[in-house]
């Protein structure tokens, strides 16, 4: 019978556990949220992205948050404009600052887009037919 050695055995996965997760964590590119939001064409500007995170119209799986955060892959973005509530899932993350218009598209998947009154008026008017409602 093979006696194991506790020592040998604790060692051996801790480091297979060390070289399985550095080895993940080369594939998986963190890239801050602004960066994100414009190369995606989600945003026009990067400092457009940082004001709207700043002024907390930016929400990442349902936390406020700064431009400076890191996304992962699978984390949804709630993205708040003028009269429209839009939420996003990150499918992938970009290797490259810059991105084509064509793969800019396939980085984010659309998962809601809820329509919000900005005033009184705007309850009483129809957007469908472009008329006020009677």
């Amino acid at each position: 019978m093979v006696k194991i050695n506790p020592f040998r055995f604790f060692f051996f996965h801790l480091f297979t556990f060390l070289l399985i997760t550095f080895h993940f964590s080369l594939f998986t590119n963190p890239m801050r949220l602004d960066l994100f939001l414009k190369s995606s064409r989600l945003i026009i500007r990067r400092t457009i992205a940082q004001e709207l995170c700043n002024a907390g119209y930016v929400k990442v799986n349902g936390v406020m948050a700064r431009s400076s955060r890191t996304l992962k892959a699978n984390d949804e973005i709630e993205l708040r404009r003028r009269n429209k509530v839009t939420t996003f899932r990150v499918v992938e993350i970009p290797l490259k600052k810059q991105v084509s218009t064509l793969d800019a598209a396939n980085l984010y998947e659309v998962l809601s887009e809820e329509f919000i009154a900005e005033s009184p008026a705007d309850l009483l008017f129809d957007e469908s037919e472009n008329m006020p409602i009677m």
